[in-house]
């Protein structure tokens, strides 16, 4: 563990295209001096982000990254204070996650995920908001932040909870490699490549490919990953970049179990279920130009398309208990572009960085869903057919100004506009409303204070707001056209304390809501609801020998019903958010070739339900990672990494529709190499 880090089928189709490639492989700019604060964070690669900030941030650089040994990013999220992934159990479905204090969210949906500056959320997929981390290649990460709450200017919807951020590698000379094998037939291959000319361009390229035969019957899985980016400077003051990616996917899914069967067989698969799966194919294509006006003043200019097809069968029992397939199908086309100033400078003899910007996206859905199907066997009529669009433009300004180390404000300001459309393609049996979406537009203030008081304690305080519209086809309902989108505004104050042998953070937080949107008796959509969420957060590290090291990660949150229509369900605790979230870490290194971690993680428990009338206990797991690497900077690494140390049987996720367990006792080994 670095010091001082706080914070296929073999021939198949995506393991077949991988496997190729991976063998193969500010205010004013005039004459400013150069001032002390680090440049803003801006949407793509242009400007490097910052370190310090005024709100919580925990960053992870390519370096720790790599250390880790992670298949997925989100591996990286149980090292963030509050921040939980429960694994659905479910191949080719994407987790739900929980940061501060939102636990449901559609499978990510209170939280954004940006990759290179584009939008990873989608508006009408399986569901409102799902962040599908799976495209990305940890190999490929130059940095991934996790913002915890809705501070930053320059991201809107599905930013409430927080966002992560995560940038690609972007020039340099490197080639690595990571290749892992390990329990139940798993296989992860990871290659990634940079280079640079002599005429100042560059490339990046990555792949990946992912297989394994799952833990439980019917869940084969198998992904498979290329990326690429190329750089270069036309003139000595334009800077051009273009990057794309490609993914596919396909799963098997056993389903969620029942509490009896859970019980009886919690690895098993219950009889019902059919062939259930996914399939997905997912490209993005990338354009930057940066041109730099002065020496401390930048023009970016991006464009982006997203392409993507995910369907998905599922098979689910109604109350009378007679069991059918579903499928959902999605055919989602995005294109989004815009343009922003980048400065650092001073104004009025004051360090300034800043940036200010507009942006927007069209977002396009072709959505079928049929209904009482089997075995994939679609009916001869949709139960729904439709388009769904989804546009937004925005403005956003973001600016940081030292007047002292002890007072550095933070100001920001966003503001969004969407409208959108449903439309019936063609006959179809659903009677669910399908209509325009009328403007809806919100404006986010952001405010922040850092203030270093001495060399070793910096004090932090925010204000900040979030919105979201109403969920899912939600928004295009008749009578959902005079909704506010809901608000939440979040109050923090936090502290970072950094000793020779601890560093330590701590932040304290409150979220309100107002406006929460919900269906009346007669099933139409009105603001009514509102919620309270609070906490504190702990991250810390304590170096007690220079081969000896603890970290801490904690959070306590307490999430209630402030208002509802409901008055039973005033003061219950908001569905799926665990009161405590827990990660201890002893990293031991007894001789230098040699490294272990061991690890600790509780989910305190949650309630299952609005009416919290089941409660889940939660669970905690041991992991245990070895690596073995002889002195030298290009020797290769060697590593064990064992997953629930001790094969506790325990339910990753539990909900109205069943339990989904979490995986036995894992174990992969594997080796890095850079040539």
């Amino acid at each position: 563990m670095p010091r001082r880090t706080m914070p296929f089928r073999t021939g198949g189709r995506p393991a077949g295209i991988a496997t190729a490639l991976l063998l193969a492989c500010a205010a004013t700019a005039h004459g400013a001096e150069p001032t002390a604060l680090d440049a803003v964070v801006v949407k793509g690669q242009a400007l490097a982000p910052a370190e310090a900030a005024s709100h919580s941030v925990t960053g992870f650089d390519a370096e720790t990254i790599r250390a880790a040994a992670i298949s997925r990013p989100q591996q990286l999220f149980d090292r963030v204070p509050g921040m939980s992934v429960r694994t659905l159990g479910l191949p080719g479905v994407v987790d739900n996650f929980t940061l501060r204090g939102f636990g449901g969210g559609g499978h990510g949906g209170d939280i954004g995920f940006v990759l290179d500056g584009i939008p990873l959320n989608e508006a009408m997929s399986h569901a409102d908001g799902y962040g599908d981390l799976d495209v990305v290649i940890p190999l490929e990460l130059r940095r991934l932040e996790v913002l915890r709450g809705p501070v930053s200017a320059l991201y809107g919807n599905y930013h409430r909870a927080g966002g992560v951020l995560l940038q690609t590698r972007r020039g340099g000379e490197y080639r690595e490699l990571d290749v892992a094998a390990g329990r139940f037939g798993s296989v992860d291959l990871q290659a990634a490549l940079g280079t640079e000319g002599g005429d100042g361009q560059a490339l990046n390229l990555a792949a990946q490919a992912v297989r394994s035969d799952g833990f439980r019957p019917q869940s084969k899985s198998e992904r498979a990953t290329l990326a690429g980016a190329w750089s270069g400077r036309p003139t000595p003051r334009l800077e051009a970049a273009v990057s794309g990616r490609l993914h596919v996917a396909e799963a098997d899914n056993p389903g969620y179990l029942p509490l009896d069967l859970y019980r009886r067989d919690p690895y098993g698969k219950d009889p019902r279920a059919q062939n259930d799966g996914a399939e997905k194919t997912f490209g993005t294509l990338r354009g930057d130009l940066a041109y730099r006006l002065s020496d401390r003043l930048k023009l970016l200019t991006f464009g982006y398309a997203t392409a993507q097809d995910f369907t998905r069968w599922f098979t689910r029992g109604p109350a009378e208990g007679d069991w059918r397939q579903r499928e959902e199908s999605y055919d989602r086309r995005v294109f989004g572009t815009g343009a922003s100033l980048n400065g650092q400078g001073r104004l009025g003899g004051v360090a300034v960085a800043w940036t200010a910007g507009v942006e927007g996206y069209r977002e396009r859905t072709d959505y079928l869903y049929y209904e009482d199907i089997q075995y994939r066997q679609r009916n001869p009529v949709a139960d729904q057919d439709r388009r769904y669009v989804l546009e937004n433009q925005a403005a956003f300004a973001e600016a940081e100004f030292e007047f002292t180390p002890l007072f550095v404000p933070k100001l920001g300001l966003r503001a969004d506009r969407f409208r959108g459309d449903c439309e019936v393609r063609a006959v179809e049996l659903s009677d669910e409303p399908c209509g325009k979406l009328a403007a809806v537009s919100h404006v986010s203030p952001k405010l922040g204070l850092r203030s270093t008081v001495a060399d070793w304690l910096t004090l932090r305080a925010s204000w900040a707001e979030g919105f979201a519209l109403a969920e899912g086809a939600a928004k295009y309902a008749p009578g959902a056209e005079g909704l506010d989108p809901a608000v939440f505004r979040q109050r923090e104050l936090g502290a970072s304390l950094e000793f020779e042998f601890l560093s330590l953070d701590a932040a304290l937080f409150r979220i309100d809501s107002s406006a929460e949107i919900g269906r009346d008796p007669a099933g139409d959509y009105e603001n009514f609801g509102a919620t309270r969420r609070q906490g504190l957060e702990v991250a810390a590290q304590w170096f007690l020998h220079e081969d000896f090291d603890l970290s801490v990660n904690w959070a306590g949150t307490r999430s209630e019903v402030r208002r509802h229509r409901d008055p039973a369900l005033v003061g219950k605790r908001v569905a799926g958010v665990p009161r405590h979230v827990t990660t201890v870490s002893a990293g031991w290194r007894p001789l230098p070739a040699w490294q272990g971690t061991l690890a600790w993680r509780r989910l305190g428990d949650y309630a299952i339900d609005a009416a919290n009338s089941r409660i889940t206990g939660g669970y905690a797991l041991f992991d245990l990672m070895l690596s073995y690497q002889h002195p030298g900077d290009r020797a290769p690494r060697v590593y064990l990494a064992v997953d629930n140390l001790t094969d506790r049987v325990y339910a990753t996720s539990v909900s109205s529709v069943g339990y989904a367990t979490g995986a036995p006792r894992t174990w992969r080994l594997g080796v890095q190499a850079s040539f």
